[in-house]
C-alpha cells in the first residue's frame, strides 16, 4: 500500500502534473498524507518487532495525527472546489462531497482499530482496511481515469478493494477462515460509496457545492457535469 501511494504520486510529478510550487495548503496536505504512511509503516514494524510500549505512545500521537489530516485534505478540497480546478475527468460535485466521507470512513476503521487494540486479530487487520481505503487517490493517479468517464471517481475508490482482497486470501490459507475484519471494511466501503452517492446526486449535494463554491470561480463550474479538459498541461493542487 504504501509503495502504491509513493507511486502514484510520484508518477503525477513525473507527468509533470504536480509541482513543488503548489501553494502551501497543498504542501501541507502531502505532509501530513504521507506523514500517515511514514507513521503506518513505523507502527507496522514496531507492532512486529517491537519494542510494543513505543507502538503504543506513537499509536496515541497517530490519533491526534488524523486530525491534522482532515484539516489539510478540506483546505485543498475546498479551495479546488473554489477556484474550478477539480480535474476534468470528476464531476466536482461528486468530488468535493465523496473525498471528505472518503477519509470520514478511514478515520472510523482507524479509531475502531484503536479501540479494538487488545484484541490484535481486529487492531492490525483494521488498520489495514483502513489504510487501504486511503489509496483512492494514489489509484486515481495510477489508473487512465479520463478513460473511465463517468465512472473515474468510483474506479479509483473500487480499486482499493485489492488489498481486503489480498487479506482475505492470505486468511483463507493461513487460518482456513476469512477473518471477519475484512467483511468489515468491505461494509464501510459499500456503506461510504453508497453515502456519496446519495448525497451528491441530491438536494442536499447541490446545496453544499452551492454554498462552498459561491462568490468565487466554482460557481459557474457545473457541480455535476465533467468540466472540458484543459487547453493546456493538466496541473493539480491549484
Amino acid at each position: 500500500m504504501a509503495l502504491t501511494v509513493v507511486a502514484g504520486f510520484s508518477f503525477q510529478l513525473a507527468m509533470g502534473r504536480s509541482t513543488f510550487g503548489s501553494p502551501l495548503r497543498v504542501h501541507v496536505h502531502a505532509i501530513a498524507f504521507m506523514g500517515w504512511v511514514v507513521i503506518f509503516l513505523l507502527q507496522t514494524y514496531l507492532a512486529t518487532r517491537g519494542p510494543l510500549a513505543l507502538h503504543r505512545k506513537l499509536g496515541w500521537f497517530a490519533a491526534g495525527w488524523i486530525v491534522l489530516m482532515i484539516g489539510a485534505a478540506m483546505a485543498v478540497i475546498i479551495v479546488s472546489a473554489r477556484n474550478g480546478t477539480i480535474p476534468f475527468f470528476f464531476q466536482p460535485q461528486l468530488l468535493m462531497v465523496g473525498d471528505p466521507i472518503n477519509l470520514l470512513a478511514f478515520a472510523v476503521l482507524t479509531y475502531v482499530a484503536i479501540a479494538m487494540r487488545k484484541r490484535t486479530d481486529w487492531h492490525d487487520r483494521l488498520h489495514l482496511g483502513a489504510m487501504a481505503l486511503l489509496t483512492a487517490p494514489a489509484f486515481g493517479r495510477l489508473l487512465p481515469l479520463p478513460l473511465l468517464i463517468p465512472w473515474s471517481f468510483e474506479a479509483a475508490g473500487v480499486a482499493t478493494m485489492v488489498f481486503p482482497i489480498a487479506g482475505m486470501i492470505r486468511d483463507r490459507r493461513v487460518l482456513g477462515r476469512v477473518h471477519p475484519a475484512w467483511f468489515v471494511t468491505v461494509a464501510v466501503f459499500l456503506a461510504y460509496t453508497a453515502a456519496y452517492e446519495a448525497i451528491a446526486y441530491s438536494p442536499l449535494g447541490d446545496a453544499l457545492y452551492a454554498a462552498v463554491t459561491a462568490g468565487s470561480h466554482g460557481a459557474y463550474v457545473p457541480g455535476l457535469q465533467f468540466p472540458p479538459p484543459p487547453a493546456g498541461p493538466l496541473v493539480t493542487g491549484r
